[in-house]
């Protein structure tokens, strides 16, 4: 057996620092705007027994553009299992009993944030290596201030406001302007959706998220409808070309119809890894010997993450009708679509491996199919197995590690 130096093994990991800070930094100037200005939007599940309860509204919520969840100690056990991963599961902990709650969970609760009015809680929550939010009430100047105070010390600050004015709102967004704490405003009327759409506006910037409930699937549809128009994420799309495309036998492809029409120089982000991926091409683009499908982008195997919102990512076999997809242009600008239904049958399959400038590669699994494409460098449909090396396509790069969807701080290899 060759013995290996400290030295040489120190190389290695200084190497490997090294690399990851490269790579942080690439996708920190990538991923900031992205980050700062993804909408957040929970519900409170207060009243809610089980999953139909409330005209089923906690069924639809999950599949609609809601990114987190509230719940309670006396409907823990019942409601936890029936929100998806992609979800924050959020627990309101009055007492050092109802955080005890936690602990029976899978995971011992590590994967929920806690909320409380209470700092003794919420001190006791993050010995246990839990994230926190600040849950306060804000009826005059020094409860206002005292929020805001208390709330620089967690991930989260949650307020709900007595007064329908939006300058204590202003006061506090520009307070934690500097700092890393995310703002939800809890919306005081279930009806109110000019309240949970002004908020997410004030000053132009708004408040991180809302935490908007209704009781009403009209006032639920109203709210959604409004929300998928001022969705404000951008996505950083970049310029790489193709190295490889082999035929690689048979598999799982799957079809995403979504419950919108395609511009042309519009596609959704899908890739093999979590490092990235490829803006594949709606079916809006003549096809010889079948009718166009505008609402349609034949995506990709099932194993492969498909990006979305809130820089989350979901597995194509995740996906049904009603889930939230992100739309992206070729400038990067992006809107919210709805899955219709998902299509999935075995087919061809090819891979497709592209390098960015930065030297990072990533791949995508695709139908092996000419009638399938991805978009060219200027956003002009390339059929797949015309595809050659040096050949430009738009892509997507992203820091890899990701669990249940959400972006991780680990380093990790993926091939």
């Amino acid at each position: 057996m060759t013995a290996i130096s400290t030295s040489s093994v120190g190389d290695v990991i200084n190497m490997q620092k090294r690399e990851r800070i490269r790579l942080e930094r690439i996708e920190g100037d990538r991923n900031r705007a992205e980050e700062s200005h993804a909408l957040i939007v929970w519900f409170d599940t207060a009243g809610l027994a089980t999953p139909n309860d409330g005209e089923g509204m906690l069924a639809r919520v999950v599949n609609l553009a809601y990114t987190g969840v509230v719940l309670y100690p006396d409907n823990l056990a019942a409601l936890a299992p029936a929100i998806p991963a992609r979800m924050l599961k959020v627990y309101q902990a009055r007492s050092l009993e109802d955080l005890e709650r936690l602990q029976a969970l899978p995971q011992g609760g590590q994967d929920f944030v806690v909320a409380s009015p209470d700092v003794q809680v919420l001190a006791k929550a993050a010995e246990q290596g839990l994230k926190t939010c600040y849950r306060a009430y804000v009826d005059d100047g020094a409860s206002l201030h005292a929020s805001i105070q208390e709330g620089v010390h967690h991930a989260y600050l949650m307020i709900r406001f007595r007064d329908p004015t939006n300058i204590p709102l202003e006061l506090v967004i520009a307070s934690l302007q500097a700092t890393h704490t995310v703002l939800i405003k809890e919306i005081n009327t279930p009806t109110d959706v000019d309240d949970a759409i002004v908020t997410l506006g004030v000053m132009e910037v708004g408040a991180d998220g809302v935490m908007f409930s209704p009781r009403s699937h009209e006032a639920l549809s109203e709210f959604v409808s409004r929300l998928s128009r001022m969705e404000r994420t951008a996505v950083k799309l970049e310029v790489a070309t193709l190295v490889r495309s082999v035929p690689i036998g048979m598999g799982y492809r799957s079809c995403i119809d979504t419950t919108t029409l395609f511009s042309p120089t519009e596609g959704i982000l899908v890739g093999s890894t979590s490092q990235g991926g490829v803006l594949c091409c709606p079916e809006v683009f003549f096809l010889p010997y079948m009718e166009l499908r505008p609402f349609r982008v034949n995506a990709g195997a099932v194993h492969s993450y498909v990006y979305n919102f809130g820089n989350r990512t979901d597995y194509m076999s995740e996906l049904r009708a009603g889930s939230p997809v992100m739309i992206v242009d070729r400038s990067g600008a992006t809107r919210r679509g709805s899955v219709g239904r998902m299509k999935t049958e075995v087919r061809p399959l090819r891979l497709i491996e592209v390098e960015f400038a930065s030297g990072e590669r990533i791949n995508v699994i695709m139908q092996d199919d000419w009638h399938v494409r991805i978009f060219s460098d200027e956003a002009k449909p390339l059929n797949i197995t015309e595809l050659k090396p040096g050949d430009k396509v738009l892509a997507h790069l992203a820091l890899p590690g990701r669990h249940v969807g959400i972006k991780v701080d680990e380093h990790i290899i993926e091939t």
